[in-house]
């Protein structure tokens, strides 16, 4: 089995990326999170991201995020500069800024003029995969996306079975997925609410073994899950301590001061804290935390804590 981390926007950059495989690996393919073309060339944020020495070791497939095909080769053609051959299109993202503007999941409602950009990106010749949903509102609209998809040569269809208006609500359709497994010409990959190895059983049980997933929210609350879906075994307090200090120290290299480090540490805990047991009031302490000697004290407090059953049921609502 294949395991990819999908792109977390302001989570999974090359930092994130670069100690999870160091401390704990498992995964097969990283995505970048997504890229927007623009005629002034790539922001320097983006160009650190996507860096080939800021990603050594790692299989790096750039995502791009928009609905116009122009723009699209034009990226794919900067990033080939820098040494990539596949890219992926981002039809996924379910935020209501991107819908609006009929791009990620909202370019879904558009099947004639995505029809149309298809054409046009494949012609290029470029690597392609695609990452989508089932639609903008109806579950069916899967059915005429996935006519669409199978006129083009996707390298890999990545599905999450929900619709963009559902966002990260309701429990994945399963039946939809396994509509692609039947009716998809192109190799999948499953993505969705797997958060533990209980939940992958659940899903394999159900679908069957996949021989790809996506994961995201599960890698971030426990960096370990690729290594332990494909060899067994835990995660330990250790392990975590150390790889969140690692994370620290090399965002303070790169962050302008402790106010911007602790805000960045914060989107990481935030999904963390939900491995840890009886933590509550650490968990306020470092949510609520006002500057950084408050949050590394509250911090310091939380890797005493023990960790939960590796099987223990995650509820969230935002995802990867």
């Amino acid at each position: 089995m294949n395991i990819y981390l999908a792109p977390m926007e302001g989570i999974t950059g090359y930092i994130y990326r670069k100690n999870q495989n160091k401390f704990f690996g498992g995964v097969d393919k990283f995505f970048t999170p997504f890229i927007t073309p623009s005629f002034k060339g790539l922001p320097s944020k983006t160009e650190r991201d996507i860096l080939p020495e800021n990603n050594d070791g790692m299989y790096l497939v750039p995502q791009i995020l928009t609905n116009n095909a122009n723009g699209f080769i034009s990226l794919c053609k900067i990033l080939e500069d820098y040494g990539y051959r596949e890219f992926n299109l981002n039809l996924g993202c379910p935020s209501g800024t991107v819908t609006a503007k009929g791009k990620g999941a909202g370019f879904l409602a558009y099947t004639h003029e995505l029809d149309c950009f298809l054409d046009e990106i494949f012609k290029s010749g470029y690597t392609i995969s695609v990452k989508t949903r089932l639609g903008r509102k109806d579950p069916e609209e899967f059915y005429k996306l996935l006519e669409i998809y199978n006129r083009y040569p996707i390298s890999e269809l990545i599905i999450h079975p929900r619709t963009a208006a559902e966002l990260y609500k309701n429990h994945p359709h399963y039946d939809m997925y396994a509509y692609a497994m039947e009716h998809s010409s192109h190799k999948l990959c499953y993505n969705g609410d797997i958060f533990t190895p209980s939940a992958y059983d659940t899903f394999s049980e159900q679908m069957g073994k996949p021989d790809n997933i996506m994961l995201g929210r599960g890698v971030v609350i426990n960096p370990a899950l690729p290594r332990i879906l494909k060899a067994g075994g835990y995660v330990t307090v250790t392990e975590l301590k150390e790889f969140y200090f690692a994370l620290y120290e090399d965002y303070s290299r790169v962050l302008s001061g402790p106010v911007p480090l602790m805000h960045k540490l914060k989107e990481v805990l935030t999904y963390m804290l939900m491995l840890f047991e009886d933590c509550d009031k650490i968990a306020k302490r470092i949510k609520k935390s006002k500057n950084l000697r408050e949050f590394d004290a509250a911090c310091q407090e939380l890797f005493s804590c023990s960790l939960k059953d590796r099987d223990s049921h995650i509820s969230l609502s935002r995802e990867g």
